[in-house]
């Protein structure tokens, strides 16, 4: 004899009628959307950060210096697309002669796009997990500033796709040492030395620095050996 569905699961049912085949189709229009433009740009690095960070204050102005190097090494620039670092990504990639990319979401506070991305590269997007595939399959290194929870959660994405071996391995370089320096302390202390839930070896996906010359050539000698320039995985 058949159970007698519950309140609950009657509401459940309700609810999500229909639901996942229209979101499927919404999915893959995005992806599909988001591939045909990223497949035309050619290599870039992802920098991420805070949206907060103001033009006056010191992560903004070494991040439109940093991306106008990277252009000039001839690498294009993704960001968010937003404020902040983000804005500062796209303003020296548009100094550099970099392609200026810029990966909007669509959240009801903070994001809305600066003015430094190029038009046509200029994407929106509504589901979170897309746009992070956009940010990991076309990137070639991953530049960390300071920032928030969401530049924590794109930073330890790519640090678990990395040491899993489901990514490339790339560069991925945290820059500010005042900044990162007690998370990766606490890395170390804790998860390697304390719980060992890490190994040793994890602890080199993230290098620390100030330098902005060193960022470029931690990218360059990278390429400059047996790796090549291409997207980071196949789905």
């Amino acid at each position: 004899m058949a159970k007698k569905k519950n309140l609950k699961t009657k509401q459940w049912d309700k609810t999500i009628k229909g639901e996942n085949s229209w979101t499927l189709f919404k999915v893959i229009s995005e992806t599909v959307d988001g591939f045909e433009v990223m497949n035309q740009i050619g290599p870039c690095v992802s920098i991420f950060g805070s949206a907060r960070t103001k033009p006056n204050q010191k992560y903004y102005k070494q991040t439109v210096k940093l991306a106008k190097k990277l252009s000039k090494e001839g690498f294009g620039i993704i960001t968010g697309g937003g404020p902040g670092i983000m804005e500062a990504g796209n303003k020296g990639a548009k100094k550099g002669g970099g392609a200026s990319v810029g990966l909007n979401i669509d959240i009801p506070f903070e994001q809305h796009y600066n003015p430094w991305i190029d038009a046509d590269k200029n994407l929106m997007f509504r589901y979170f997990f897309i746009r992070k595939v956009m940010f990991v399959k076309y990137a070639q290194a991953f530049v960390v500033m300071p920032g928030g929870f969401g530049t924590m959660d794109e930073l330890f994405e790519v640090l678990t796709l990395v040491q899993t071996t489901m990514s490339s391995k790339v560069p991925i370089i945290l820059v500010g040492s005042d900044f990162w320096t007690g998370l990766v302390d606490w890395i170390k202390g804790t998860m390697l030395e304390k719980f060992a839930t890490i190994s040793a070896k994890d602890l080199d996906l993230i290098p620390i620095t100030d330098d902005l010359d060193e960022v470029v050539k931690i990218i360059n000698d990278f390429y400059k050996k047996d790796h090549k320039l291409k997207p980071n995985y196949e789905l």
